[in-house]
């Protein structure tokens, strides 16, 4: 019996952490929605780590945060109405952790279509916060 006791005192202490990041990064793709709805760039921009960088489909890698504010300024030409659902988050240790999920969003035109895809982003904790270090992305399921 004890020894079943420190196995799930084991089991809880492991997964605390692993619950905490998921928290935290749905709250941090809840901030990104929301300055993106804003067009709040710069602000979408500094939810990346200095030197993070993205990998949106079809183009070329996108470093550092000012090339991410342009990109994301650019989409936000072409797209509206973002939606993100975090499939998974598996921690990478105390400071970093994989989210994958998935997004639907709207292209913009006469003629709008919804587009859906999935995305894979490494989240690294700078200070107290979690940063999107590696961003990428596709369509399709």
């Amino acid at each position: 019996m004890r020894n079943i006791a420190s196995v799930m005192t084991i089991v809880i202490s492991l997964s605390a952490p692993a619950l905490a990041q998921k928290a935290e990064i749905d709250a941090n793709n809840a901030k990104w929605i929301e300055l993106f709805n804003k067009g709040d760039f710069a602000g979408i921009a500094s939810l990346y780590t200095a030197d993070a960088i993205a990998f949106p489909p079809g183009s070329a890698m996108v470093q550092g945060r000012t090339a991410i504010e342009a990109m994301w300024k650019g989409m936000a030409e072409q797209a509206t109405d973002p939606k993100l659902t975090t499939v998974d988050v598996k921690p990478l240790g105390p400071s970093a952790a994989r989210e994958i999920g998935t997004f639907v969003l709207k292209t913009k035109g006469s003629a709008p279509q919804e587009i859906t895809g999935k995305y894979v982003v490494v989240w690294e904790k700078v200070g107290d916060d979690w940063k999107l270090a590696t961003d990428i992305w596709n369509d399709g399921k």
